[in-house]
C-alpha cells in the first residue's frame, strides 16, 4: 500500500514516466513556467533529470544537486535559476514517485516556513 500522498498513483492521477522516477503534480510546474519564462528551460531540464533518476535516498539527490536541501517526510528543496526560486518536491524512495508540493519565487518560499 503506497502512504497517503502516494496513493494518487494508484486511483489514476496523471503522471509522465520516462526512466524510473514517475512524477506527479506537473501542472504545478506548467503553470509557473507559463508566469515565470525566464526559469521554464531549467525547470525543463530538472523535470527532465528527475524523470530519469533512479533515486533511492537523499545521497543521490545530493550527489547531483549539491545545494538541494533536505527537510522533514522525504521533502526536498531545489533551487531553480540559482536562487532566483524554489521547488519543493516529496520523495517516496521506494516506490520511486517523486510528488511536486509547491514551486515558488525566493521571496515567496521565505514565507513557506
Amino acid at each position: 500500500m503506497f502512504p497517503g500522498w502516494e496513493q494518487c498513483i494508484s486511483q489514476g492521477e496523471a503522471t509522465e514516466r520516462a526512466g524510473s522516477m514517475k512524477v506527479v503534480g506537473l501542472k504545478q510546474l506548467e503553470d509557473f513556467s507559463r508566469e515565470h519564462t525566464d526559469a521554464r528551460s531549467q525547470i525543463d531540464a530538472w523535470l527532465q533529470e528527475a524523470k530519469e533518476a533512479q533515486w533511492s535516498r537523499p545521497k543521490d539527490i545530493k550527489d547531483r544537486y549539491a545545494s538541494a536541501s533536505f527537510l522533514s517526510e522525504n521533502r526536498v528543496i531545489f533551487n531553480i535559476k540559482g536562487n532566483s526560486y524554489r521547488l519543493e518536491v516529496k520523495v517516496g524512495y521506494k516506490n520511486q514517485v517523486v510528488l511536486i508540493t509547491r514551486i515558488s519565487t525566493h521571496a515567496q518560499y521565505s514565507k513557506w516556513h
